[in-house]
């Protein structure tokens, strides 16, 4: 900063400036409360149909969003001019104090374009001997106006590099960087500047005390949203790779370390992780840049001619932890599976490229398996990531045209032959790839990557990160959602192998079909969805399906075989069977509350008479229940393998996630969800028949868990048909009570759910002989 520049310095533009942005902090408060509680909490609870459901309701929930975003970068932007209005005003103020002090002593300050000078204020000819005479006094003021001066230009350089880097977090929309200084900003990216430069130091030169920096900065910063983006870009895409190889391959790091620090590379991996997750949300240019880059290398050895893993082995194992930004993972994915065919020649040979070797670096650290398999980490990704996910697994993996095709319909028959097979993503990591080959240190075969696979289908089919609950915010189903659920269940049904030979994936499954449970009550009716136009029977059978089980957004279409073969096939796992089974009472619960309501409209009744809706729910409620019974008698009798305590220690542990606060979203208001299961916390308390249902459920569940010689719920299917006829009843009878309804309700519901439940065995004995075995 020059010194007329700061010395004559005009501060009321700069003061008109803070108080705008004071004034419109104040307004976007205001308006970010009212986007809160006129928009987002009441589309909420609004009732949404058609494209509304997932379309208008999420546009509404992102737009309320921006708003929030809107008044936390005002709020930064405020408080960054304001603490720079003030430091430049004390510099000025410092500055005239240094001027006139001088001018006391007989000196005399001139500036000049990118500098200035100190002399003595006496006439020229005498001022050389003068300024020799005043030497001290001279060096003391030029060098304290030359402190001020870099004071003033670093305030003035970091107010501009902090509010360059917020300004340019988001191409569209605003950033929710969020600082209440121009320091803690500024630290901020200084911080990532400086531990990006130790990580681009050669690995070996690396020393446990500079690791320790690193490890400890990006754990404090990761989600530091100006952190981020400087330290990955300043980092680079290539140094990032070769970075976290180095520090895991013992031929390149430094041994110290490896002895002395290798406990904490996972803790690493996590805090690199989620910081490059973090600044992938950046659309600065430079940010662009890094994903492009990074994707182009991916398929490259990371040390070209001298070898090395190839970059989507080692960026793979740090997108197991973060948020990454979904179109990066779209591209990213995209160019993986181009590798993926490419090394395998479509799918037909073993992917030798990816199985790990002796002398391989380990290159995960989260868990026992080797970081090899590029799919593994990037589908943990993906986990986090649903809308990538969707996009992900719909994607064509190979076409029924491609003339490297190596998969072909499966016929008996010669003269049958179909042809190439067309696989999407989802069909050949779910049905046809080879998965290179893991062992943990005790040599028990690992299943990292297949059980990475159902975590992103998890995602992918439900809308939300995988592992959680849906909320009232989760959108409802889409058709890319819908579309993929009904492969997974058209799959399954197809070879119940593809999900039992890998039990370990049954967990995600269960929730998955726990979140569809709407639509696989109606496949359950055998009612087309699709009738003709003209036939008016098929129609109005059809429109009373829609209202019996009410569904936003897109439905999946189903048939009653498939999903009695899915169901059969999750409820031989405890995790899966458990996810299926509470979810399934906590609906036919809500369905009961919502339908026996009389303030229900008449446009929304399936039917005049009221016992021919509660035998409808009760008789499809008691075949889920049936069949997911008779895939858990399967298990259990199975030699060696599950016991009743199994399963029954799987339902009472959903208690610690829903007893008590369970929401279908049908009878929440008049709002419809894609979701039969939402938390009471976000969605409202429970109605009075799910609570009385799910408390008797986990009560047995835990009793049944903890008594040995007593009776076990699914040890005889006459046990889960009273099991399951008690549950239905309550529901129904609690329902009816709440609204004051006379009548046999609980009867009704009572007498069709022992049909329903007892139609299952039959019908699995129609559809999956080959499957069942005699109970």
């Amino acid at each position: 900063m020059d010194l007329d520049a700061l010395h004559h310095a005009n501060f009321n533009l700069l003061d008109e400036a803070v108080t705008d942005w004071s004034t419109l902090v104040k307004h976007l408060e205001q308006l970010k409360k009212d986007a809160e509680s006129e928009l987002h909490q009441a589309a909420n609870k609004a009732e949404w149909a058609g494209v509304n459901a997932t379309v208008t309701k999420e546009f509404i929930g992102k737009t309320a969003g921006e708003f929030s975003d809107a008044h936390t970068q005002a709020k930064t932007i405020h408080s960054i001019l304001r603490d720079t209005r003030n430091e430049l005003k004390g510099y000025h103020q410092q500055l005239v104090d240094a001027i006139e002090g001088g001018r006391k002593k007989k000196l005399t300050v001139i500036g000049y374009e990118g500098g200035f000078t100190v002399t003595t204020n006496v006439p020229p000819e005498g001022r050389a001997q003068e300024d020799q005479a005043n030497k001290g006094d001279i060096t003391a003021l030029t060098d304290e106006i030359q402190k001020i001066l870099d004071r003033a230009t670093e305030s003035d350089t970091s107010a501009k590099t902090v509010l360059q880097a917020i300004a340019d977090q988001s191409q569209l929309g605003f950033s929710d960087a969020n600082y209440t200084n121009r320091d803690s900003a500024d630290k901020a990216i200084k911080q990532a500047e400086n531990l990006a430069k130790l990580a681009r130091k050669n690995p070996e030169d690396l020393t446990v005390e500079e690791f320790d920096r690193l490890n400890a900065g990006l754990k404090q910063y990761a989600n530091d949203d100006l952190f981020a983006e400087t330290f990955a870009t300043t980092l680079g895409p290539q140094k990032t790779l070769e970075f976290w190889t180095g520090i895991n391959d013992p031929h390149r790091g430094n041994y110290e370390l490896g002895q002395r620090r290798h406990d904490q590379f996972d803790d690493l991996q996590r805090n690199l992780g989620m910081t490059l997750a973090n600044a992938t949300q950046s659309d600065s240019v430079a940010m662009t840049d890094w994903k492009r880059s990074m994707i182009d290398i991916g398929d490259k050895p990371i040390y070209g001619n001298n070898g090395g893993p190839m970059g989507f082995q080692v960026m793979s194992n740090l997108m197991r932890t973060g948020d990454y930004d979904d179109q990066f993972l779209k591209d990213y994915g995209i160019k993986l599976m181009v590798t993926e065919r490419r090394l395998t020649g479509n799918g037909e040979h073993d992917n030798m490229a990816w199985q790990h070797m002796g002398m391989d670096p380990w290159l995960n650290r989260i868990g026992d398996d080797s970081g090899s398999d590029p799919l593994t980490g990037y589908l943990k990704g993906l986990s986090n990531s649903p809308d990538a996910a969707t996009d992900f697994f719909n994607q064509q993996y190979v076409s029924k045209d491609d003339p490297d095709n190596p998969f072909e319909w499966d016929s008996d028959d010669e003269d049958d032959y179909k042809g190439k097979k067309e696989l999407s993503n989802f069909q050949y990591l779910f049905e046809e790839r080879d998965w290179p080959e893991e062992t943990d240190s005790k040599g028990d075969d690992l299943h990292t990557g297949k059980n990475n696979l159902a975590l992103a289908l998890e995602a992918a089919t439900t809308g939300h990160p995988a592992g959680e609950q849906p909320t009232m915010d989760t959108p409802a189903h889409n058709e890319g959602q819908t579309k993929l659920f009904e492969s997974i269940v058209t799959s399954i049904s197809e070879d119940n192998g593809r999900l039992t030979d890998s039990s370990y994936m049954s967990d995600s499954i269960g929730q998955i079909a726990s979140e569809y449970l709407p639509d696989i009550d109606r496949a359950a009716t055998d009612v087309d969805p699709n009738p003709s136009k003209s036939d008016r029977d098929g129609l109005d059978a059809w429109d009373r399906v829609q209202k019996l089980y009410p569904v936003d957004g897109s439905a999946a279409e189903l048939n009653h075989r498939d999903v009695s073969r899915f169901l059969f096939a999750i409820g031989q796992n405890p995790e899966g069977y458990a996810a299926v089974e509470v979810g399934q009472k906590a609906y036919m619960a809500e369905l009961m509350e919502y339908h026996l309501n009389p303030d229900l409209p008449q446009s929304q009744r399936p039917d005049d008479d009221l016992q021919l809706t509660v035998r409808s729910i009760a008789r499809h409620s008691g075949e889920v229940s049936g069949t997911l019974a008779m895939g858990r008698n399967e298990a259990i009798a199975a030699p060696g393998a599950l016991e009743d305590d199994d399963y029954d220690h799987a339902v009472s542990q959903w208690k610690n996630v829903i007893s008590g606060t369970v929401g279908t979203g049908v009878g929440i208001g008049t709002s419809f969800i894609a979701s039969p299961v939402v938390g009471a916390g976000v969605g409202g308390a429970a109605g009075t028949a799910t609570s009385v249902v799910l408390e008797q459920l986990f009560k047995d569940a835990e009793g049944s868990a903890k008594d040995e010689a007593g009776p076990k719920m699914g040890e005889s299917w006459e046990n889960g048909q009273d099991s399951n006829m008690k549950y239905t009843r309550s529901a129904a009878s609690e329902a009816a009570r709440s609204y004051h309804l006379s009548g046999d309700v609980a009867t009704w519901a009572e007498d069709e759910s022992s049909k329903g439940f007892l139609d299952a065995g039959s019908y699995m004995d129609r559809v999956a002989p080959e499957l069942v075995t005699d109970i």
